[in-house]
Order: C-alpha cells, then structure tokens, then sequence
C-alpha cells in the first residue's frame, strides 16, 4: 500500500506528519509523491489563516477528480478539520474520513483497519525525526491557555497538555543514536510546559537542564514559541549559562501598543516587553533576537503603529515574521469595532518589512569578520565550489573548505562579508 502525506502550517503539523510517516513506514507502507500511484492521502490542515484553507478546498477538488480516476482512501486532518468537521462532510462527502487533531495519532491504525477509536485528549507520537535529517523537531506540549483575542489554536487544538520527561528523554536519546545535530522543542506556548519528574515538578527551564546531560552530538537546542508572560528570571539564567541552548531566541511580540496588546489579550505591555527585552540582552552574551509582529489589528491608530515600529528599532531582531491581521472566524478579534481596511494594512505591512529589512542588514554588516560554529546544510546551487551551513543564530552561510563535507557535519567558519542574507567565507583551519 502506498501513501502520500501532504502536510501545511506550523512546525507541530510537519512534526506530526514525520512522526506519522516513520509509523506508517515501520508498518510496511510505501511512501510516495506522486498522488496518482498512491493508495492513501493524508492532508494534514492549518487553520491559522483565511488563505491556509482556501488552499486546502483546492486540494480536495484536485483529490476529488483524481478519485474517479482510481481508488483512493482519502483523509483529512489537523486544525481546519477540527475547525470544520461538519462542513467539510457536508461540502466534501467524497472524503473519506475527517479526522481532528486529538485522533491524528491514531490514523494509521484507521488506515490499516477501517476503525478509529475516538480520544479524549491529545496523545504524543514516541518520535517525530524525519528519516535521514540532522535536524529534529521534539514537540513538548500542545494546545494552548491563553486565548490570544486574534488566535484561532485553543479553539483547534484545544488546552495545553506536557508531554512527559521520560518521553522527551527517551526521543532525545533516539536522536543522539541517529546522530541528529540539532533539536527544537516546539509548543504553542512552549514556555508553560508543566510536568513532574522523579516526583518533583517541573517548568520549562527545570526540563532544558535536565535534557543537557544527554546530548552529545546535539549541539544547538532551540525552542518555540515561547509566551513573553511566561519568560522567567531562571529560564533568562538556563538560556545564559548552558552552552547547547542557542543564543538566538525567537520572542512573539505582535505589537508595540500597550493597547494593542491589551485588545489582543496578550497579557503584557509595551513597557513589561521591552523590559525583558533588555534583561536578556544584559544576561545572554551574544544574544540574537526574532519576533512576530502584526499590523493592522481592529482600531489600530497611526500613532500605535509608529509605536510597533518604533519597538521594533529598539528589539532589533535579525529575522522577523511579519503579517497583516487576517481575521478568522471564531475568534473574538473577528467582530472587534475598527476593522481596518485591506489597502492601509498593505500599507502599514510595506513600510515595517522595508525597515526590518534594512535593521537586519545593519546589525548583520556590524557582526563582521566573526568565527562561528555551523552545521552544513549542502552544496551551493550556485557556486559548487561553495557549501552551505546554519549556524546557532539561524544565520546562513556559504564558505569555501579544502575538505569534503557532508550534510550534518559540524564546522567552524570564518566570514567576512555579507551577500545579501547570507555570510560568506572559509571553513577555519
């Protein structure tokens, strides 16, 4: 039997279709990228976003033609089928099975049986590492408690729930065996994580020490993302002392109005934000800084987006997610007075793109010369002269070696000038 999975969205959603293509594989199944040999498709949906899900009904029309052609078993899962289980069935009765996100783990027993017990909270996967990557994400927790006014995920994926220490260190020792370099825990609110181990509690911070001691050929630790709330003193004093944790920490900020903020229900402001902002420039040597941020939320002034900006400038982040407010239906944002029109959003968008632009490649140009420690990634597509590398600040670059490098080895090199987003120069001997 062979199957296709077609994965969309965040990096849980991708976790979780690695996880389901490793069980599927171990059961003997064939996998494939081609629809029309396959015998089973799996799209795995997002919700996130309006456009995420008009792409997803294109999908189902492109599957429902090809069906006619030849027998296929067709199943739709994750956030938009949670979201629209009802509707879809209704609009798309040719799917033959919607599948919410708490049912994912159990699809491929559905595949082989035709039976799909119905459960009662979100089960963990016992791994997650796509076959043959030197990179790994390890999912922590899912779901989440905060209700972000503009958020759609507590409705989708419903509370947090901590997947156990035993199973995250059983997975990370699997991952040392495989010879990963590199692992991100991931969360929607991965910071909030709560557990007990050895009888004792423990918060995000507790399980980033007791994780070290196992890694080995994992280098870098990454994680996301995390909820400013929730950033305590300890984990600031984990991310500064322990040598695996990446120095690059990617911080949502959303907006740099504390009436924003307030509206979005984000549980901070202007001043607490960029309060911690600080704290961990001054505590985490060499730190580097991503954010999300949004624009044009319902009553958003001209002066409030100066003030996004203006947070910005002062965070300045070398990567940023940036997004104009997409309401979505089921939220609390969705009906909000002072829906702001698409062409002044657009607007808005261009102008903080242009300048976050412009702030990365003058905090990038300022880095140089630097030595840093990379991982190849592969070969330069154009020049095959050169490799390419990531490096702990999620910076990329592209150097020449007098050796031969495979994808996942480990190197140290020295830069001397920026193309573009790129670092370019020489593996140091």
């Amino acid at each position: 039997m062979r199957y296709l999975i077609e994965s969309y969205g965040c990096q849980l959603n991708m976790a979780e279709a690695d996880a389901m293509d490793a069980i599927l594989r171990g059961r003997g199944l064939e996998r494939t990228e081609d629809g029309e040999k396959a015998d089973v498709v799996i799209i795995n949906t997002c919700s996130v976003r309006k456009t995420a899900e008009n792409r997803i009904w294109g999908r189902l029309g492109y599957y429902s033609a090809m069906k006619k052609k030849h027998p296929l078993k067709l199943i739709v899962t994750g956030c938009m089928a949670e979201r629209m289980k009802d509707e879809m069935k209704a609009e798309a009765p040719f799917v033959d099975a919607v599948i919410g996100t708490n049912e994912k783990a159990e699809i491929p027993d559905y595949i082989l049986t035709d039976s799909l017990d119905k459960a009662e909270s979100y089960r963990f996967l016992p791994s997650y590492h796509k076959e043959g990557s030197w990179s790994s994400y390890v999912p922590i927790m899912n779901g989440c408690n905060n209700f972000c006014s503009y958020c759609i995920v507590p409705y989708v994926r419903g509370r947090e729930v901590s997947r156990s220490v035993e199973s995250i260190i059983s997975e990370i020792r699997r991952l040392e065996d495989e010879g990963v370099k590199e692992i991100t825990l991931l969360g929607q609110n991965v910071n909030s994580y709560s557990a007990e181990y050895n009888g004792k509690p423990v918060d995000f911070p507790t399980l980033l020490e007791i994780i070290t001691p196992y890694l080995d050929s994992i280098i870098f630790v990454r994680f996301e993302s995390p909820h400013p709330k929730d950033f305590s003193d300890h984990l600031i004093s984990v991310i500064a002392e322990n040598d695996r944790v990446a120095k690059h920490i990617h911080l949502p900020m959303q907006s740099g109005s504390s009436r924003i903020l307030d509206l979005m229900n984000r549980k901070t402001t202007r001043e607490r934000f960029l309060s911690l902002v600080d704290t961990m420039k001054d505590r985490i040597p060499g730190l580097t800084l991503s954010t999300d941020v949004m624009v044009g939320f319902p009553s958003e002034t001209e002066a409030e987006y100066e003030e996004t900006l203006s947070a910005m400038e002062a965070m300045g982040c070398t990567e940023a997610f940036m997004y104009y407010f997409n309401p979505r239906e089921g939220t609390r944002a969705f009906s909000m007075d002072g829906q702001i029109e698409e062409s002044v959003k657009i607007k808005r968008l261009e102008r903080l793109i242009n300048e976050q632009l412009e702030r990365q490649k003058r905090i990038k140009e300022r880095m140089l010369p630097l030595s840093a420690r990379a991982i190849v990634t592969g070969r330069s597509r154009d020049d095959a002269a050169m490799y390419l590398a990531r490096g702990e600040h999620n910076d990329y670059f592209a150097f020449t070696s007098s050796v031969e490098h495979e994808e996942g080895d480990v190197v140290t090199i020295d830069a001397d000038t920026l193309s573009g987003n790129t670092f370019r120069g020489a593996e140091h001997v």
